[in-house]
């Protein structure tokens, strides 16, 4: 693994931050490179729930500074304003330049536009890339512009991670529904199909209107959609077949929606010829080193992990079924606190730095 370093461009104090005047001591270590010898950051498409997830965890990250938020839509206008939950936290502005300099920069663009702003936009050779679309999750197209996007899901290789300047963030759905897999298929006893069903909430969908986002449709409701063909099975059926090359079944995959915020709650179930004790010995062993992703001995619930970066994860035996039952905070663990902790593990950080988040359990 080559070492972690990282250079600052001539032109990294410029001050692309758009800022109202009261703001000048609450930005001072953004713009104020020697403070803590802070990586600077740049985001792109920062109206999104992603996008303020991100914002939020970043403006509490002792290693980290924003340095420019990009919304063409927003220039001009208060984070604040769009991002309510942020009111006394930060006055700065979106902006429609941007800083081609920074250390990292998150693409918190819709599916497929990630692509596009890269054609437009020159970063600098000492920039690191985080995709939170589906861009280049795929390893068909992993390589873009000579840039090799490693797939981010620190519980399956880490230490690539470590030394990768370009990263495709795992969808929300795939980083459950793998977390619950990869014991299994590390291990070649994935032996016939794996059923999942898996309830995501309304934040899912993203800030779009649609006419099943709209609260009357949503609340007191429940319904599935792109049943089987979820656009996440192409990273989950990748990622199987890189464990194990030898899995021939298929993973039959039915998307819920529920009338809830956040979170994701999946369970999957499959032959395991083994006792629980054996299936519970296989996932504390993979899992063991994994700062976010932990076994839990009881039946479990979404207020669990709504607000962390963790995923838990439970078993059950009937006769020759494993149950898995594999939980997330969609938008933390499945988008920006994933991110967040990629961002970490490139430039040397402690994984779980800006991440020691407090459960909404009640």
């Amino acid at each position: 693994m080559r070492p972690l370093t990282f250079v600052r461009g001539d032109n990294q104090n410029k001050n692309i931050i758009m800022r109202s005047d009261n703001d000048v001591m609450s930005s001072k270590k953004i713009t104020d490179n020697n403070t803590n010898n802070m990586i600077q950051v740049g985001i792109i498409g920062g109206a999104g729930y992603t996008a303020g997830e991100l914002i939020r965890l970043l403006l509490q990250h002792p290693k980290a500074a924003i340095n420019f938020v990009y919304s063409t839509s927003n220039a001009g206008n208060k984070i604040a304003n769009v991002h309510q939950d942020l009111v006394g936290s930060t006055n700065l502005l979106f902006t429609n330049k941007i800083n081609a300099a920074v250390d990292v920069l998150f693409l918190c663009l819709g599916h497929g536009n990630s692509k596009q702003f890269l054609e437009v936009h020159t970063f600098s050779n000492h920039t690191k890339i985080i995709d939170l679309g589906n861009d280049f999750r795929l390893k068909a197209d992993s390589n873009f512009q000579g840039k090799e996007f490693v797939y981010g899901l620190p519980e399956l290789q880490k230490t690539a991670i470590q030394g990768a300047s370009y990263i495709a963030n795992p969808g929300c759905f795939a980083t459950a529904i793998q977390l619950g897999l990869l014991p299994l298929a590390n291990t070649d006893l994935l032996q016939n199909d794996v059923h999942v069903n898996a309830v995501t909430g309304a934040t899912g969908a993203g800030t779009s209107l649609s006419a099943t986002t709209h609260f009357t449709w949503r609340d007191n409701n429940f319904s599935y959609y792109k049943p089987f063909t979820h656009q996440h099975l192409g990273e989950i059926n990748q990622t199987i077949h890189t464990l194990q090359s030898n899995f021939e079944s298929e993973v039959l995959f039915l998307p819920n929606r529920g009338d809830f915020s956040r979170g994701i709650y999946a369970t999957l179930y499959t032959d395991f010829e083994g006792s629980l004790e054996e299936a519970q010995q296989l996932y504390s062993d993979y899992y063991k080193g994994a700062i976010f992703t932990h076994v839990a001995n009881n039946e479990l619930h979404l207020k669990q992990v709504v607000n962390t970066n963790k995923c838990l994860i439970h078993l059950h035996k009937h006769e020759d079924k494993l149950l898995i039952t594999s939980i997330i905070d969609n938008l933390l663990k499945g988008a920006s606190g994933q991110a967040v902790q990629n961002m970490n593990l490139m430039f040397g950080f402690q994984e779980d730095t800006g991440l020691q988040l407090k459960a909404n359990y009640f």
